[in-house]
């Protein structure tokens, strides 16, 4: 695995893969739009190794074939996409076209030229709001929101292009992700970055609902650990992992972890539910552990002492300019 291609490498998820690959000696090429991503996500990754930035879309096949011909792509790391359950339901056919059918021409393209190697970023929201919990691999998929239904989607392109194309394809399907650079702004599983923001400044905690939902808090080093696993191991083909901690943690209880964490005075105040959100979730890691050798190193309380620090930090810089 010698260059490596990260589309949505200046999001965050997708930078935080590349700065990882650049420690490992590879080159990576990142091609991103843009529309979420941002340049101060990337613009220290020279320090790590050699890296190239594309502006440029997913659906541009020219753009595609000319980056995997020119810069001898051998693998391909699949960030980009629309991350938004709101944003799906605002516009669902902007986001079907950015995840589907741009996930397709990206497997079309690689096909084409050569690049079999891929690895892409699926959810559990194709779980649905199912009441069987952990979630495994082998439940059916009941997405609830045009965002779940292009995840699902991709995992079934997936199946397809590798099947008939020869193509080495893994999905990973994430759980709730978070850490350094994840964007308080950002409508992706922001409720972390959002409360410690939030509680930071010393401003309400919002919470949607009654705080008493459930979610998989999984932080990014394992993230990252993942995909580099799946990029590197010989796994079947068509095959999609969860991505998990594989612990349940209420919003509420997160709420007072970070409270506890920031020293904050912040209240907690609650809105109504969102549309389109599932009750609860937890994933089950083991056909990952087994088969990427996948190993779960933060829990939830690790991982936010790792992450609020970040957060501090930039904070002060942003008050010094």
């Amino acid at each position: 695995m010698d260059t490596v291609l990260v589309t949505g490498g200046a999001g965050f998820i997708g930078s935080n893969i590349a700065e990882a690959l650049l420690e490992r000696g590879c080159r990576v090429v990142i091609l991103d739009d843009l529309s979420t991503g941002k340049m101060e996500n990337i613009v220290n990754l020279g320090e790590k190794g050699s890296y190239k930035f594309i502006k440029g879309n997913i659906l541009d096949s020219g753009l595609l074939a000319s980056i995997i011909q020119a810069e001898n792509i051998m693998a391909i790391s699949h960030q980009a996409a629309v991350s938004s359950v709101s944003k799906s339901i605002a516009d669902p056919v902007h986001t079907m076209q950015t995840n589907v059918a741009g996930t397709a021409n990206l497997f079309h393209v690689a096909a084409a030229n050569g690049c079999k190697r891929i690895v892409y970023a699926s959810s559990s929201s194709v779980y649905g709001d199912t009441p069987e919990l952990p979630k495994r691999e082998t439940m059916p998929l009941s997405p609830q929101s045009p965002y779940a239904m292009s995840k699902a989607a991709k995992e079934l392109l997936s199946t397809v292009y590798s099947h008939l194309y020869g193509m080495e394809i893994v999905g990973l399907r994430y759980f709730n992700v978070y850490g350094r650079k994840q964007d308080p702004a950002s409508d992706y599983a922001a409720v972390i970055p959002k409360f410690i923001a939030n509680a930071l400044a010393n401003e309400p905690i919002p919470i949607d609902g009654d705080g008493c939902q459930t979610r998989d808090f999984i932080y990014i080093d394992d993230v990252v650990q993942a995909n580099v696993k799946a990029l590197t191991s010989s796994v079947n083909h068509g095959a999609v992992f969860n991505i998990a901690y594989g612990e349940q943690t209420s919003i509420l209880e997160l709420a007072t972890m970070v409270l506890d964490l920031t020293g904050s005075d912040s209240e907690v105040v609650f809105r109504p539910a969102r549309d389109g959100d599932v009750r609860d979730s937890v994933g089950d890691v083991t056909y990952a552990s087994q088969q990427l050798g996948y190993s779960r190193e933060y829990d939830i309380r690790k991982g936010l002492a790792e992450t609020i620090p970040w957060y501090q930090e930039r904070r002060v810089r942003r008050c010094a300019a």
